[in-house]
C-alpha cells in the first residue's frame, strides 16, 4: 500500500503547462527561489532577483480563449524573459509560434521619447518534449544571424534571443553522476510523478539542492489540488482542440470558397478564350475572303493591262501600214510627219 506522499508524487506532473505556472510562478519566496535556480541552469548565467509579472492564476480556463500559462519575468538589469513549457507533442507551427513569441515580447517594449539604444534585452525560454532541432544539443541558442553564422549585431547589443529546450533528446539511461545540471532537471520534469518509486528521482530529491526546492514545491500541491489541476488541464485543452477544430474548418470552409472562386473565374477564362478563338477563325476567315477577292482583283488588273497593251499593239501596227501605205503612194516623210501630227523621228521609228 503506497503511502499519501507516493500516491501524491504520482499524480503530480511538471509538464502540465497549469502545474509548472503554479510551481515557478506563484507569488512566494519558495516559488521565486525555484524560479531562480531555473532560469540559472537554463540560461546559464546568475539570476539573483526576479520579479514574476504575471503570477496571477486563472480561475475558469474553460471561459477562456487562449489563457496565459506562460511566465513572464524580469530580472535587475530589466532584462524580460518569456518562459513556457509547451505541451504540444506535434512540431505543426512550432518555430512560427516561438519567432512569434519573441517578435512579440521584443515590440511589446515602450520606446517613445526614447532612443533604440535603450531596447532592454528579452528571450523567450521554451521547453518542449519533441525533437525539433536537426542536432544533438538538448539546449540551442538563436538570434539574428546571416547563412554563414555572421551576426546582425555584435554580441553586446544582441537583445532578441530564443532560447529552446528539446526535452526529448534527452537521454533518460545517461548514468546520474554523468548528468550535467540542466539534464538532472529535466530528467525531474519528465519523471517526477514517479515519485521516489524512480531511483534517480530518489537519490536526487536526497542529494541535489536544486532538485529538493523543486521537490518541496511539488510537494505544496495537495491531492485535490493535484485533481484540480488536471482537471483544470484537461477543460483548457479540450476548449483549445475545440477552437483549433472551429478555426481548421472555417480555414477549410475559406479555402473551399477560394477553390470554387478560383473554378467559376477559371471558367470565364475558358469561355472568354473560346470566345477568342471564335473570333480568331472568323477574322482568319474574313482575311481569307478578302485576300481572295484582293488575288481576284489583281487577276483582273493583269487582264486589263494585257488587253491594253494588246490594244496599243494593234494600234501601233495600224499605223505602220498606214505609214507604209503612205510612202507607198509616193508621200515623203515630211508630209507624213504633218498629216498624222507626229515628228519626222516618230515617223521613222514606227518604219524601221
Amino acid at each position: 500500500m503506497p503511502t499519501r506522499k507516493e500516491a501524491l508524487m504520482r499524480s503530480a506532473n511538471l509538464l502540465n503547462d497549469f502545474a509548472f505556472k503554479y510551481v515557478f510562478g506563484e507569488d512566494c519566496k519558495e516559488a521565486n527561489d525555484a524560479l531562480k535556480s531555473l532560469l540559472t541552469v537554463f540560461l546559464e548565467r546568475n539570476v539573483n532577483r526576479v520579479v514574476v509579472k504575471n503570477s496571477e492564476m486563472v480561475k475558469d480556463f474553460s471561459k477562456m480563449k487562449s489563457p496565459r500559462l506562460d511566465l513572464l519575468v524580469e530580472f535587475d538589469d530589466q532584462t524580460t524573459v518569456d518562459l513556457e513549457m509547451q505541451l504540444r507533442q506535434t512540431k505543426d507551427n512550432l518555430p512560427i509560434r516561438f519567432s512569434y513569441y519573441l517578435a512579440r515580447l521584443h515590440g511589446s517594449q515602450e520606446l517613445e521619447g526614447k532612443y533604440y539604444g535603450e531596447l532592454k534585452e528579452t528571450i523567450v525560454l521554451v521547453f518542449f518534449n519533441v525533437n525539433l532541432i536537426d542536432n544533438h544539443r538538448m539546449c540551442n541558442t538563436f538570434t539574428l544571424r546571416n547563412e554563414e553564422g555572421l551576426s546582425f549585431v555584435e554580441e553586446s547589443q544582441d537583445r532578441m534571443k530564443l532560447r529552446t529546450v528539446e526535452m526529448a533528446k534527452l537521454d533518460i539511461n545517461k548514468p546520474l553522476e554523468d548528468m550535467n545540471e540542466q539534464e538532472k532537471m529535466i530528467y525531474y520534469f519528465l519523471n517526477c510523478h514517479k515519485g521516489i518509486e524512480d531511483s534517480k528521482i530518489k537519490v536526487m530529491i536526497e542529494s541535489d539542492g536544486v532538485i529538493q526546492m523543486l521537490e518541496k514545491r511539488v510537494e505544496t500541491i495537495s491531492d485535490d489540488g493535484w485533481k484540480k489541476i488536471i482537471e483544470d488541464f484537461r477543460k483548457l485543452h479540450e476548449n483549445e482542440e475545440r477552437m483549433e477544430r472551429q478555426l481548421e474548418l472555417e480555414e477549410a470552409q475559406k479555402q473551399v470558397k477560394e477553390a470554387q472562386k478560383q473554378v467559376k473565374d477559371a471558367q470565364k477564362q475558358v469561355k472568354d478564350a473560346q470566345k477568342q478563338v471564335k473570333d480568331a477563325r472568323k477574322q482568319a476567315k474574313e482575311a481569307q475572303k478578302q485576300a481572295e477577292e484582293a488575288q481576284k482583283q489583281v487577276e483582273e488588273a493583269q487582264n486589263q493591262v494585257k488587253e491594253v497593251n494588246q490594244q496599243v499593239e494593234e494600234l501601233n501596227q495600224e499605223r505602220v501600214l498606214m505609214v507604209q501605205t503612205m510612202l507607198s503612194n509616193g508621200m515623203s516623210i515630211s508630209q507624213i510627219s504633218k498629216c498624222l501630227s507626229k515628228s519626222e523621228d516618230e515617223i521613222r521609228k514606227l518604219i524601221s
